[in-house]
């Protein structure tokens, strides 16, 4: 098996099915800050950061006021959503915790730092920041060393503006 997908590749959306879109948009857009871009009908909404056609689709297609999946089922673990800087997660952390917003998980994984925590529907939700790839960990082979260490809160939100 020869073939590595091109490395410039990345994912540039996630389409989740939610039970209520208002809720739904509560925390998306009115939480977490994502702008609406489009509406399709009365079922659907894209969001996007910065202008981006969607970052985040939000339907009720086959969902509408359903119960969450079971942890314990097969599915989507967590969507991850990537920060540009250390100050732009320090914000949005000091905006959760002023929200009093319940938070699942707050990590340092050595190549980044990861708020976690579940959308009204129980979706996982990541919120992170990659450390420049020349401060990663790398074990004595070479081998890049991914960590799950607790979060420095107080060194994070020293960033916040």
């Amino acid at each position: 098996m020869d073939y590595k997908i091109p490395a410039k590749t990345s994912i540039g959306h996630v389409h989740l099915k939610v039970s209520d879109l208002n809720k739904a948009l509560d925390f998306y857009r009115d939480l977490l800050g994502f702008e609406e871009t489009q509406r399709y009908g009365t079922n659907a909404i894209f969001l996007s950061a910065g202008g981006y056609h969607h970052h985040i689709g939000l339907n009720i297609w086959y969902s509408k006021n359903a119960s969450p999946a079971a942890r314990q089922a097969c599915g989507l673990f967590h969507a991850a959503i990537l920060f540009d800087t250390k100050q732009d997660l320090a914000n949005i952390l000091k905006r959760l915790m002023e929200h009093k917003y319940p938070l699942t998980g707050l990590t340092d994984h050595g190549v980044s730092l990861a708020i976690y925590l579940d959308d009204p529907d129980g979706n996982g939700i990541e919120l992170y920041w990659d450390r420049p790839q020349a401060e990663w960990p790398i074990d004595s082979e070479g081998n890049l060393k991914m960590v799950t260490e607790e979060l420095d809160i107080q060194d994070l939100l020293a960033s916040a503006v």
